[in-house]
C-alpha cells in the first residue's frame, strides 16, 4: 500500500519516523488519514525532516520503499490545479455528469415506451390488414355466388 508521509524526526544512524498523512485507495484515489500514525525505518534515508515522501509498506506496515514526494506533488498541481480542478469544481462536475445521466435515462425510458407503443400500433394495424383481407375474401367469395346465382336464374323477361 502506498502512502504519503512527512519526515518526522532523523533518528542519529541516518533512519527516520515517518508521518503518514494520506493513503492511496485505488490507483486514481486517495484519502487522509484521520488518526496520526508514525512508522520508523532504520533504513538510511536522504530525506529531512519535513520532507513529504512517497511509502510503499507492505501487509506487515514494513516500509519496502521510500522516495521523494515532490515530482509526484508537482504532477498533480500541473494535471489538476493548473486548471483550477478544486474540489468544489469537481463535485459540480460529478453533479453535472449525475443529472445529465438522470436525463438520458428518462430519455432512454421514453423512447422505449414510445417503442412499445408503435410495436403495439403495429399489431393492431397488422390486425385490422387480416380482418379487412378476410372481409373482403368473404365479400368477393359473396359477389360470385351471386353472380352464379344471377347467371343460374333467368330473368323475368325472358319468360
Amino acid at each position: 500500500m502506498q502512502y504519503l508521509a512527512k519526515v518526522q524526526k532523523k533518528a542519529f544512524l541516518g533512519g527516520a519516523e515517518l508521518l503518514l498523512l494520506a493513503e492511496q485507495t485505488s490507483e486514481t484515489t486517495w484519502t487522509l488519514l484521520s488518526s496520526e500514525r508514525i512508522v520508523e525505518t532504520t533504513r538510511l534515508l536522504a530525506f529531512q525532516e519535513g520532507n513529504l515522501v512517497l511509502v510503499d509498506l507492505d501487509n506487515l506496515s514494513q516500509i519496502t520503499a521510500v522516495q521523494d514526494a515532490t515530482a509526484w506533488i508537482l504532477g498533480l498541481v500541473e494535471h489538476y490545479l493548473v486548471y483550477g480542478v478544486t474540489p468544489e469544481a469537481l463535485e459540480q462536475e460529478i453533479e453535472r455528469a449525475e443529472r445529465w445521466r438522470q436525463s438520458l435515462t428518462l430519455k432512454s425510458q421514453e423512447v422505449d415506451r414510445r417503442a412499445l407503443e408503435t410495436a403495439a400500433r403495429r399489431d393492431e394495424i397488422q390486425e385490422l390488414e387480416r380482418s379487412l383481407k378476410q372481409e373482403r375474401e368473404e365479400l368477393e367469395s359473396r359477389w360470385q355466388a351471386l353472380e352464379q346465382l344471377r347467371a343460374e336464374t333467368p330473368s323475368p323477361a325472358e319468360e
